[in-house]
């Protein structure tokens, strides 16, 4: 059995019909080193590696890249837009209501029975967005001591 491998940022780029630019590999490996980045995160990753680029640039290359599902863009309420690497599933997120961290969460146990709405209204569902909030370990320590 051979283990899967992951295909070099470039060619996932090259397969989903973009453009292969350095300032979008950066920005490919900078989300997927990170953990739900914010884009001056993202923005400081890519410099890191590349230079300079501008921050229209950065939301320039984020647009496409989460359009060819390369990344994925998820917006806690009252909080920026985040990045991430991980798609193709249907995973959800925690997120501490006071320092603002956020968590990934496996969908419940079984064939992603949050896909099932109780009333879909004739739409055809083939994703569900979830949010838990609640307090962090370190937050729920703060706040206990």
């Amino acid at each position: 059995m051979t283990a899967s491998r992951t295909p070099p940022p470039a060619e996932e780029l090259r397969g989903a019909g973009l453009r292969v630019t350095a300032a979008r590999v950066a920005l490919l490996e900078t989300v997927r080193a990170g953990d739900h980045l914010d884009v001056e995160a993202i923005a400081s990753g890519v410099r890191d590696r590349v230079g300079h680029i501008s921050l229209q640039a950065v939301y320039e290359a984020l647009h496409a890249l989460t359009a060819a599902r390369l990344i994925r863009r998820i917006e806690p309420a009252g909080s920026p837009a985040r990045f991430e690497g991980r798609v193709g599933d249907n995973h959800h997120h925690v997120v501490c209501r006071s320092c603002g961290a956020v968590a990934d969460v496996d969908c419940a146990v079984g064939d992603a029975p949050c896909l099932h709405a109780s009333d879909d209204h004739g739409f055809s569902i083939d994703e569900a967005e979830v949010t838990y909030w609640g307090l962090c370990p370190e937050c729920s320590t703060a706040l206990s001591s």
